[in-house]
């Protein structure tokens, strides 16, 4: 199962560590949902979700600070027992030291923020959404086009590193060589990144590793990409039909998300970085609401309609 180490959201979001006595480099996050625990305060505890991070913001705050000391003990040992990975304080409110006390008495870890509570919730969610995604990872060039994810897939050789240069020379950005790790942030999107050891760098053959960062400079790069086309690369085959016209949209499904796709056949003195622009540059026209498959269809039929009145 996926995690996201509590250090690492504690670092990523700037958030102020309150209990420093608690160690938290062994907790984990497992699931990108949280939780206002608004009602297991106020003492309903039916369907509460210990595992996910818990957000106190100004609501709870205050119902809190209307408690009795009895009572601030009683609700605060029962939330506290269960397995909660930490608790975290918008607006930089701070907790009392009835909460404090009982927190570090079940180990629980408390942190604050001085962000709003639906600006923190917002970030948090769509960063744990990135990090805990449903991953795999693919053979291929991952490459920014105009602001379109092109993926580049194809067998080993096939020439998908060098058409990946070549379009960083034209000034697109590469996000990763070689392997992709593609994650399911959501049923429409696919974000792919580079594995950390072989981020910036593509293998050339004939040549051996290039640090495309160094090289080409930092505009050069990119960490994240949605994947938005993918380039299948195959060897020329002349007995195959080859589709010339794109009257139907192919697709290729990663993680049970379906991506526009095409196969490119490959043959000497084609030049594989223009065909990748164009495909980038087609499909957000089609995005933008222009076909041009559609419009030749429409030229036809005017065409032909215009004949029919001259006979």
């Amino acid at each position: 199962m996926a995690s996201v180490k509590l250090e690492q959201i504690v670092e990523k979001m700037k958030l102020e560590n309150l209990t420093p006595e608690i160690d938290i480099t062994d907790i984990k996050i497992t699931q990108p949902d949280i939780n206002r625990p608004a009602l297991q305060i106020a003492g309903y505890f039916e369907h509460f979700d210990a595992t996910r991070l818990q957000i106190i913001g100004f609501v709870e705050y205050t119902y809190m600070e209307s408690l009795t000391v009895k009572k601030k003990k009683e609700v605060y040992e029962k939330l506290l027992s269960c397995d909660i990975p930490a608790v975290v304080f918008c607006r930089e409110l701070v907790p009392d030291e009835i909460f404090k006390q009982t927190a570090i008495a079940h180990g629980v870890p408390l942190l604050m923020t001085a962000k709003s509570t639906s600006d923190f919730m917002a970030e948090i969610i769509r960063w744990l959404n990135v990090k805990l995604a449903p991953c795999i990872t693919v053979h291929g060039v991952l490459v920014d086009v105009y602001g379109e994810g092109v993926l580049i897939t194809g067998e080993s050789g096939i020439g998908k590193s060098e058409a990946a240069l070549e379009l960083i020379k034209r000034g697109h950005r590469l996000v990763t060589d070689d392997v992709v790790e593609i994650r399911k942030v959501s049923d429409d999107t696919l974000i792919g990144s580079a594995p950390d050891v072989t981020k910036h760098f593509i293998e050339l053959r004939g040549i051996g590793i290039v640090d495309v960062k160094t090289l080409f400079g930092v505009s050069s790069v990119k960490d994240t990409q949605s994947i938005d086309l993918v380039i299948k690369l195959e060897e020329w085959n002349k007995d195959k039909e080859y589709d010339r016209l794109g009257l139907e949209e192919e697709y290729t499904e990663y993680l049970g998300n379906k991506v526009v796709c095409h196969n490119i056949p490959i043959r000497p003195g084609r030049n594989l970085a223009i065909i990748c622009e164009s495909a980038a540059v087609n499909y957000r026209q089609k995005k933008m609401g222009y076909n041009a498959v559609q419009e030749l269809y429409k030229r036809l039929q005017q065409s032909f309609a215009a004949k029919r009145d001259d006979e």
